[in-house]
């Protein structure tokens, strides 16, 4: 497979959280927690579990920063 995303981040599934429609996929990368909303179909398709190593990869248009005042 190849795609065009080139922010692609390597971690390991630490939870899944199933809703009515959608799940809630939380990777642990490097120490830091990335969560993903996908349908139920798609972790369906994919077949993902706790502990599998995946790659989250992230396509915005925009990406945004803050700091307190």
């Amino acid at each position: 497979m190849r795609l065009s995303t080139r922010n692609q981040l390597r971690g390991t599934v630490t939870s899944i959280t199933e809703g009515s429609v959608n799940a809630t996929v939380t990777v642990d990368v490097g120490g830091q927690t990335v969560t993903s909303s996908i349908t139920l179909a798609g972790l369906a398709e994919i077949e993902v579990k706790e502990g599998d190593e995946v790659v989250v990869l992230v396509k915005a248009s925009d990406v945004m920063l803050a700091v307190e005042d």
